[in-house]
């Protein structure tokens, strides 16, 4: 016979989410780390957050999930930590699936269109047709003020820009979003016209909140990609706040993640050809170019050779 477990007391924290709940017992699986998080406010931005509100399972739940299909004689054979990180190495991603979480964010709308773009997730966005538009706006800090880049559409150069230049920038966001919310509070307040219509005016600056879900394979790759120093430095942001938490929350899965995933490098087919030349005794420039590497794939291949020489760490 198998014995319960024992029941445990959740965290009770003041806030807009406990409203005083009823202290509840809980026989469900506990990440302690997890636990010490639930609830705090993590402050991104100017004027955003995240919050962990609620998570599902933890390392041992994924080793589970993946052992149902073999019985449990193979706990003799391989140990948990073992385990996750082959299912991590092999990318058999379903046994992390069963791990969720769930967060309550705030953040500027650009950043949000951004952030839904990963449709893995279960979202539920504050609505500007109920609400009332909040007098809150994204105002860049001057240090992160830049240029447009010269060879990314979508990124920032990484050049000084003038002191007089960035002060200009943010008088000229600060100006429009007064403007506009003015605008809106007219439309909606003195005139009477529908909040869903009166919206239309606001910049994209404006913060939003919504209750973002999503499971652990799923949350992994958004972090993948959103931790990477190409992606925009607002998003970024919150991805560092949100990979601190699932850290502590599942650390095996983390280790496993990093070793495997994030700071690993993927080769194409291509950059094996040159690899394999350059193992051959070819110098550098003629492995590239037999392979048939152009371009970016010339450059991007050129900046993985770089960091196993370890130059990216000079």
């Amino acid at each position: 016979m198998t014995a319960a477990k024992t029941p445990q007391e959740g965290p009770l924290t003041s806030g807009p989410l406990a409203a005083e709940p009823p202290k509840q017992l809980s026989a469900r699986s506990i990440a302690h780390g997890a636990e010490e998080l639930l609830l705090r406010e993590v402050p991104v931005l100017d004027l955003g957050f995240v919050q962990p509100i609620d998570y599902m399972g933890n390392d041992f739940d994924v080793v589970q999930a993946a052992r149902v299909s073999y019985g449990p004689s193979t706990r003799k054979v391989h140990n948990d930590r073992g385990l996750l990180r082959y299912l991590m190495r092999h990318r058999h991603t379903t046994p992390f699936e069963m791990c969720e979480v769930k967060f309550r964010c705030k953040m500027p709308i650009f950043v949000a269109r951004q952030w839904i773009r990963h449709r893995t997730a279960n979202v539920n966005e504050m609505s500007l047709r109920y609400t009332e538009a909040p007098d809150e706006f994204y105002l860049p800090a001057l240090e992160n003020i830049s240029l447009q880049s010269t060879d990314n559409k979508q990124g920032r150069e990484a050049v000084d820009v003038d002191a007089d230049v960035r002060g200009e920038v943010v008088r000229l966001m600060k100006a429009n979003q007064d403007e506009t919310y003015a605008i809106y509070q007219r439309l909606a307040g003195e005139l009477g016209i529908a909040r869903e219509l009166a919206r239309s005016v606001l910049p994209v600056s404006i913060y939003t909140q919504w209750i973002w879900k999503i499971d652990l394979h799923n949350l992994l790759h958004f972090l993948s990609l959103r931790l990477d120093p190409h992606a925009q430095l607002e998003i970024r942001a919150y991805a560092e706040v949100m990979a601190d938490f699932t850290k502590a929350w599942v650390p095996l899965c983390w280790e496993a993640f990093e070793d495997y995933r994030r700071e690993s490098l993927h080769l194409s087919r291509l950059e094996i050809l040159a690899l394999r030349r350059l193992l051959a005794g070819d110098d550098e420039e003629a492995a590239i170019e037999a392979s048939g590497l152009k371009g970016r794939e010339h450059r991007e291949f050129a900046a993985k050779l770089a960091r196993l020489r370890g130059e990216d760490e000079a």
